[in-house]
């Protein structure tokens, strides 16, 4: 008997490569639709949004806001200057992490009726994965319809030398860290690197943001990475914009970092966030005329260009690296699949039921710094960049009496995009405390394409921040 004869084999409807949450829901679709439905994990069940980003982040950053928007409230103010218990902090983090251990996420895959298979899995020719697990022994996963990769990415850390000897923090660490280091240096300008200093800044480390850039958040307003970076900097966060940096060494436990200006600075600890690269390096890209560690292009129903059978399902894809995006793209993969596999007409036209259109014009997303800033669709400089007809309607938040009640010294900014041909918003942006919480009513008037006659008669409570609309909304018919 040979080698291949000994490998077992089995054969479902829909192979699912990854089980973090986009993969979870491609199952779960998949499944509602009567399909068979094979999920491979390599690591844990819930993937790198359960353990390592979305849930201990903001586990992480949660007293970190409650303690600031306390701190605008007199009356309350003076009951919480004092620091934060990180120990406590830290505790809840792992609480929500459910101290690293996938029980009950594969309690859920089990209760769906998907089979998890543990191990890594390779694609090994057309609709074939086959799966290594742990004790080494390999088995072939055939599908009938589908394979969905869901394998997410990975951290980019740069070519710098002698960097693997500094162990350096990726968000992995940065989220999963066991204490609080006295010094942290943070490397980048985007969610991570300033979610990451807001709170390790507030649970105790004298923390140094370092940004090649000119500002923080440059994939937002301008304006919402100038309002993070003066918070950050009140905090106590060094915040050093248009600098590289050039070389890290360990020395005696202590990180020696040098800029591109010569300064040298030592840290506990450095914090590497700079970009994120596809987990397709050893998925067996190659045995299907794919690059190994490329992204995976895909049409509007997820499936990859040039193949029927093949899809990639969230950040693999790089449509829009968001957890709730990939949901939403696993959502809409798994109906195009069922719809495909039985026979019946897929939806393809734009806000069809197969179709991820939002990936294209309604991305929301909160970046949980404080203050919040929030964003959906396209700012000021991409509807300009894309061609559009636009005007940009600006309103203090701060203005508002819903912001003014929610604490002293409020500061915030909002900004819709209008597209004057349609009169519908393309775009809108909120910074400021508690403002996560608002976004999704500009979602709605973005993926709805609500007209701004319409959009008059949506009344806004008083008094609450989402009183911003109606200025919004006046200031745009007074100019």
């Amino acid at each position: 008997m040979t080698e291949t004869e000994n490998i077992a084999s089995s054969t479902y409807d829909v192979v699912v490569l990854g089980a973090g949450p986009v993969g979870e829901n491609v199952a779960d679709r998949t499944r509602a639709a009567g399909l068979s439905t094979a999920v491979v994990e390599s690591e844990l069940v819930g993937g790198e949004c359960s353990y390592w980003a979305c849930m201990p982040s903001k586990a992480l950053l949660r007293p970190v806001i409650a303690q600031a928007d306390a701190r605008r409230l007199p009356g309350l103010s003076a009951s919480v200057q004092g620091p934060l218990d990180a120990a406590a902090v830290l505790a809840r983090r792992d609480y929500w992490t459910s101290n690293w251990q996938d029980d009950g996420q594969v309690g859920w895959l089990e209760g769906i009726g998907a089979d998890l298979h543990r191990g890594h899995g390779r694609l090994s020719g057309e609709r074939t994965v086959t799966v290594t697990g742990p004790d080494g022994v390999r088995k072939v996963l055939t599908a009938r319809h589908a394979v969905a990769v869901c394998t997410g990415t990975r951290a980019v850390l740069p070519d710098l030398p002698g960097l693997d000897e500094v162990k350096p923090w990726t968000s992995r660490e940065a989220t999963s860290a066991k204490a609080v280091p006295g010094r942290l240096v943070v490397v980048g300008g985007g969610v991570v690197a300033t979610e990451m200093a807001t709170a390790w800044q507030a649970l105790g480390s004298r923390v140094t943001l370092l940004v090649r850039g000119k500002g923080l958040l440059n994939r937002m307003e301008p304006f919402a990475g100038e309002l993070v970076a003066e918070s950050l900097t009140e905090a106590g966060v060094d915040v050093r914009t248009g600098t590289s940096v050039e070389s890290v060494t360990r020395e005696n436990g202590t990180v020696v970092v040098v800029t591109g200006t010569g300064d040298r600075i030592e840290a506990d600890e450095i914090l590497f966030a700079t970009g994120r690269a596809p987990h397709t390096d050893d998925i067996g890209l190659d045995t299907v005329s794919r690059e190994p560690g490329s992204w995976l292009e895909v049409d509007d129903s997820l499936r990859v260009i040039g193949s029927d059978w093949l899809y990639a399902v969230g950040d693999v894809n790089h449509r829009a690296l968001l957890t709730h995006q990939g949901k939403y793209q696993a959502r809409i993969a798994g109906a195009a699949i069922s719809a495909r596999a039985s026979g019946a007409e897929v939806q393809a036209d734009p806000w069809g039921a197969h179709a991820a259109t939002a990936d294209h014009d309604a991305v929301p997303q909160v970046v949980f710094t404080d203050p919040e800033a929030a964003a959906v669709g396209l700012s000021l400089a991409e509807a300009e960049q894309a061609g559009h007809r636009v005007r940009a309607v600006d309103y203090d938040l701060a203005s508002v009496s819903g912001a003014g009640l929610y604490g002293d010294g409020y500061r915030g900014r909002a900004r819709m995009v209008v597209d004057l041909e349609r009169e519908i918003l393309l775009g809108v942006t909120f910074v400021g405390p508690g403002v996560g919480e608002l976004i999704h009513s500009a979602t709605i008037a973005v993926a709805g394409q609500v007209p701004i006659s319409r959009l008059w008669h949506a009344v806004p409570s008083y008094p609450t921040i989402s009183e911003v609309w109606l200025r919004l909304l006046e200031a745009y018919r007074d100019n």
